[in-house]
């Protein structure tokens, strides 16, 4: 799964990358929904992946997001908290769609100028529940902290990033007070979301193109860590979706290119397994022959 840089970001919402930021500690912007949904349109939705900076949204208007094994259908209203260390996105559910949200990179935030650190904070946990229902008088507060923030950005003040992150903290505390919106969150989805994601991150490892070309992921908790679950949750997840475990499922893929490899190129044995994730070939040759019953040697003659 890719990383959206900040500069990719505003690739993806068609605006040029401010030049003047490049000479702050670190990046901070604040944007409105519209003109954001405006950028997007012609690429349907935002891309569901990491990003390298972190980015707080209110949200007014109805929008399915799914961040990481959660889908949360917002009816109304939501304050949203995204960390570069989840992988997550938004899709509206109609045009009606308003709000503000702010982006900012980890050196914006350094716990030297804030006297916080942002990941030991309960709101950016990767197990936390960052979204939030918001009534009408939180809507109220919030648009009047993102309307000084759109207010400071382009003022000539000496120290208005000073002042940006007091507001960040700010949005930060205010959501740290609120309920989470749990009631929103469908486990039902959820458990498809995590066995589709396990399913995309599973293929996205194959083909093997070169014998220089190694797995990246390659056991269960590979998997699960980079989904940000708890292995044990992604196995009942695979269990009850599919019928096998995570490791099942991985050895039966594993075991399927291993037989693309040695039929279909002329890569020494230790070559393939090298590039599917064995350090030694005896333990590939244990693992072909154990799914297989026959040695890589017999399979390939």
């Amino acid at each position: 799964m890719s990383i959206t840089s900040v500069e990719e970001f505003y690739n993806e919402i068609d605006l040029p990358f401010p030049e003047g930021f490049k000479k702050e500690i670190g990046h901070f912007n604040v944007f409105e929904i519209d003109e954001f949904i405006r950028g997007l349109r012609e690429k349907n939705s935002m891309p569901y992946n990491r990003r390298a900076y972190y980015k707080i949204s209110l949200i007014l208007g109805k929008n399915r997001a799914e961040y990481a094994d959660k889908v949360i259908d917002i009816e109304e209203n939501a304050l949203l908290f995204a960390t570069p260390l989840i992988p997550y996105h938004y899709v509206p559910q109609d045009a009606d769609q308003s709000g503000h949200f702010c982006v900012f990179t980890p050196d914006f935030m350094l716990k030297s100028k804030t006297g916080i650190s942002l990941d030991d904070l309960p709101i950016f946990r990767p197990d936390g529940f960052p979204i939030f229902k918001l009534n009408d008088e939180n809507v109220e507060e919030l648009k009047a902290i993102f309307k000084k923030m759109h207010r400071e950005i382009v003022s000539d003040y000496a120290y208005k990033y000073d002042l940006l992150r007091n507001y960040v903290l700010e949005l930060i505390h205010f959501g740290q007070k609120l309920q989470p919106a749990t009631a929103l969150y469908s486990s039902h989805n959820a458990a498809a979301r995590v066995s589709s994601l396990f399913l995309e991150l599973l293929e996205r490892q194959f083909p093997i193109d070169t014998p220089h070309q190694k797995l990246s992921l390659r056991t269960a908790k590979d998997y699960a860590d980079r989904l940000s679950v708890h292995v044990n949750h992604l196995n009942k997840v695979l269990k009850d979706n599919t019928g096998k475990t995570t490791t099942e499922i991985i050895g039966s893929r594993v075991t399927q290119e291993a037989k693309i490899l040695l039929r279909q190129t002329d890569w020494h044995v230790s070559e393939i397994a090298y590039s599917l994730g064995f350090e030694e070939v005896a333990h590939f040759s244990n693992f072909f022959k154990r799914h297989t019953s026959i040695s890589p040697a017999q399979f390939r003659a």
